[in-house]
């Protein structure tokens, strides 16, 4: 079982039209193993169910001195080198990061798939970004423990894990990230419909249009994202 990581990148690319699964298979063929081997953690990457031209993956760290030496190591390195070329040519942006610390962070086993790997692997990831008020960002982890996680275990929902802006300086700002408050949360469901039943029971839960949300909206700067991914085959994270 891995540790959680202090430090994790939610990453996600807007793609040229069709060129997801070209990125995919360079990815899981060439792009794990050789990130992990200079001390990053390639936690999971996925499919947007909701947008085919988008890849998202996340990618942890053990500290932001660690961060900086990973990734000066792999994007300096011969691997990136190689392949580089090929895979910004998917790629029409790849600054839409987020930079998060864990509140509770994910507990991952080391069962990867072998390369060579194609296709989907299981379950449906949700992962929710509320993006904050400054004024209600420190108060908003208790109202989310106390209001909104029992209504989710009600519902059927298990959180994954809970995180909330890094605010360290960025350590390697040839990759930007987005400097904004930000309260996130992950969970895995066994398919689309299964995660459709929940939200309905959800959106069913007393307390939870009559309180929770009216109550959601003073803390939130912008609108709610939720990004229903589904793993590719090598993804670490999946059902």
């Amino acid at each position: 079982m891995r540790a959680p990581c202090p430090i994790v990148e939610l990453r996600r690319y807007a793609l040229h039209p069709g060129a997801r699964d070209t990125l995919i298979e360079l990815f899981d063929r060439e792009l794990v193993e050789t990130q992990e081997a200079v001390g990053m953690s390639v936690l999971g990457q996925f499919r947007d169910l909701d947008d085919p031209d988008s890849f998202v993956w996340l990618r942890g760290f053990d500290d932001m001195r660690t961060r900086r030496q990973a990734l000066g190591a792999f994007y300096g390195g011969p691997v990136w080198k190689q392949h580089s070329r090929a895979a910004n040519a998917t790629m029409i942006d790849s600054d839409n990061v987020l930079l998060l610390r864990p509140l509770s962070g994910l507990l991952l086993s080391d069962g990867r798939p072998a390369r060579g790997s194609t296709g989907s692997g299981a379950g449906l990831l949700a992962i929710t970004i509320y993006s904050l008020c400054e004024s209600g960002a420190e108060d908003f982890s208790g109202f989310f423990e106390e209001e909104v996680e029992p209504l989710l275990d009600r519902a059927g929902v298990t959180i994954l894990a809970t995180y909330v802006t890094e605010h360290s300086a960025n350590t390697f700002p040839a990759l930007p990230v987005r400097e904004e408050e930000v309260f996130v949360w992950l969970a895995m469901f066994a398919d689309e419909d299964n995660h459709a039943r929940s939200m309905s029971e959800l959106e069913r839960a007393t307390g939870w249009r009559e309180v929770v949300l009216p109550a959601l909206g003073g803390y939130l700067e912008g609108p709610v994202e939720l990004l229903r991914l589904t793993p590719t085959a090598r993804s670490l994270l999946h059902a």
